[in-house]
Order: C-alpha cells, then sequence, then structure tokens
C-alpha cells in the first residue's frame, strides 16, 4: 500500500514535480476533493503531452490545439492515466494551479484549499474501471491523511459553473461514492 510521506509525497508512485505550485496560506485547511479531466490533445490518451503541460516543456506547435496553451501555468496534485497509474505533479501540502477562479460554499480561490486530482478523459468518454479504482484508493488515503476532506469531493464543474464543464457527464459519481462506501 502507498502512505503520504511527511513532505505530502505519495509514496511508491511517480512523481514528476512541475514548478506550477506555491505555499498555502495554511497547509491546516484543507478540505476539498476537485475532480477533473483533461486529455492532450483532447480525445487522445497516453500522449505524454499532459507532463509536458504541467511541466511547461510542452511544445505548442506539435499539434494546432495547443495554441492556446502557450505560456499557460498549470498543474495538479495528481493525475490517473486510463490504466490507473498515478503520477504526482505538486505535494499535497503546496498549492498546485489546478481550479482556477473559483469558489466552494462561499470562499473563492479553491487552490487555497483544496487538492486537485485530473482523470486521463473527456467529459462524454466513460472512465475505466482502473481509474475508478485507483481514485478510489487515492480518495482514501487522501481523506486519512486530510480529515476534512471527507465529505467535500466536487467536480470543477461545481467549483467554477458555467466556466468548467469536467470531469463530465461521463463521471460515475454514484458508482464512485458506492466504492468510497464500500472500502
Amino acid at each position: 500500500m502507498f502512505e503520504v510521506d511527511s513532505q505530502g509525497w505519495l509514496t511508491k508512485f511517480n512523481k514528476c514535480p512541475s514548478p506550477n505550485f506555491n505555499q498555502r496560506p495554511s497547509k491546516n485547511n484543507i478540505s476539498l476533493l476537485v475532480i477533473h479531466n483533461i486529455s492532450l490533445p483532447a480525445g487522445q490518451f497516453g500522449t505524454g503531452y499532459i507532463s509536458q503541460l504541467f511541466t511547461n516543456t510542452l511544445d505548442c506547435c506539435v499539434h494546432p490545439s495547443f495554441g492556446d496553451l502557450k505560456d499557460l501555468t498549470v498543474s495538479a496534485h495528481c493525475m490517473i492515466d486510463r490504466h490507473g497509474l498515478i503520477t504526482q505533479y505538486v505535494s499535497f501540502d503546496d498549492r498546485a494551479w489546478h481550479a482556477g477562479l473559483s469558489s466552494f460554499s462561499g470562499v473563492d480561490n479553491c487552490n487555497d484549499f483544496s487538492i486537485g486530482i485530473e482523470l486521463e478523459g473527456t467529459d462524454d468518454l466513460p472512465y475505466t474501471d482502473e481509474q475508478y479504482q485507483s481514485l478510489v484508493n487515492l480518495t482514501q488515503l487522501i481523506q486519512q491523511h486530510y480529515p476534512m476532506v471527507k465529505d467535500n469531493i466536487v467536480g470543477h464543474c461545481d467549483i467554477a459553473p458555467g466556466r468548467k464543464t469536467d470531469p463530465g457527464n461521463a463521471f460515475n459519481w454514484s458508482g464512485y461514492f458506492s466504492m468510497l462506501a464500500e472500502k
């Protein structure tokens, strides 16, 4: 099994440190888990471009759709690929830049108090069983280490309505929450 070390990093998983983070106002207020999706180019999986985006090494000339990504500095704490493999980009104790303009329960700037998990996918393609299993295991570990997250799990669409739609209609919220309850 894997754990979270004293620096907020997962043990026994891929690490690909992103420069796109900063310190949280307080690591004692981590109280929200935000689920996202991402694919680069859109609808294509396993390209390696996500890690390049999160580490500012993406050549935006490689694909026409990457033009809007030039000079973009974003990250997530973790990404779960289509095979269920987890890569961590930012320590959970630090503020990843995943939520953008956002609000949860009347509090703005969700990056300050949230953990962002990206699923390799799109709004309208089903996620894999392996992704759900990894997400459930990771969620449980995060909840153990950051107990205030327990009842606060949302999609990016919930904290940035009208601006974001992920993880989309393809994400099986009831199945995910059922799997969490069974563990």
